[in-house]
């Protein structure tokens, strides 16, 4: 885990946040299995995601296709947070702090604000998220954006505003519009920073932040992975994050619920 997470985890275990992690067990364990491509798009992608529910709350972790089994997502259920604190596995980590925090501290009552995305097919749905996203970089015409785990929707509203940007993903390949995608996250030359959640259970989340906070410059997360561990890294590196806890947006063609948090200046 990174550094300032692993913090957030002894904050959790101090009990700073009003609830004992030994006392909150995790009733619910799944993975969610999807596969996506939109209307009009010539590319699609696939998403795994492991979640833990503490209660009402449902914390996730997407992980890469195929790398975690069904079995080791049931054998969490029963566990304490506190256990699984401890888990081999870091998408079972972040999933559960993820679900523990956001039992402490509901997005409803601590988000500045929430926005609902309207009813619509996927691709309507994904550019109207991609668009709340986007507002939090307060990116101007002419700069540019590194983004770390390519979705073409934020590339497309980035590309109608005017910015320019770096695309970066683990896995490689191509924009929707024939652009590499490096795998290097390279921000010279960048103004802005934004990255999805999924750099936390990958373990890349630590470097990002470390380079963001060295070369100064903003770093907005967009969050279906740690949607409720992020908003606690305000001002410890993160400026801005739009949280989609689970159900996430391509699960339900009704409305559906963003949660923006920003840094208070």
């Amino acid at each position: 885990m990174s550094a300032v997470v692993t913090d957030l985890v002894d904050q959790v275990r101090a009990g700073a946040f009003g609830r004992a992690a030994t006392e909150e067990t995790i009733s619910v364990g799944f993975m969610t299995r999807q596969g996506v491509r939109h209307d009009t798009r010539g590319t699609g992608y696939r998403n795994h995601v492991v979640s833990l529910r503490v209660g009402r709350a449902v914390g996730s972790c997407a992980v890469e296709p195929g790398t975690v089994d069904d079995d080791l997502v049931y054998d969490c259920v029963g566990a304490t947070v506190d256990a699984l604190f401890d888990h081999p596995v870091l998408a079972v980590r972040v999933a559960a702090l993820d679900a523990f925090l956001m039992a402490a501290r509901p997005h409803e009552q601590h988000a500045t604000d929430n926005v609902t995305i309207d009813p619509g097919t996927s691709l309507e749905k994904s550019l109207l998220r991609a668009g709340h996203v986007v507002d939090l970089l307060g990116a101007e015409r002419g700069q540019r954006v590194l983004v770390v785990g390519v979705v073409n929707s934020l590339l497309h509203h980035l590309r109608q505003r005017g910015i320019d940007y770096r695309p970066c993903d683990l896995r490689g390949g191509t924009t929707e519009w024939g652009e590499p995608i490096s795998n290097d996250a390279d921000l010279t030359g960048c103004d802005a920073v934004l990255a999805t959640g999924m750099t936390l259970g990958n373990g890349s989340f630590e470097t990002l932040r470390a380079a963001a906070a060295d070369a100064g410059v903003p770093l907005v997360m967009f969050a279906q992975t740690g949607s409720a561990v992020l908003p606690r890294l305000l001002g410890a590196g993160v400026t801005a994050v739009c949280a989609e806890p689970y159900p996430f947006f391509w699960l339900d063609g009704g409305p559906t619920v963003l949660h923006r948090y920003r840094e208070a200046r």
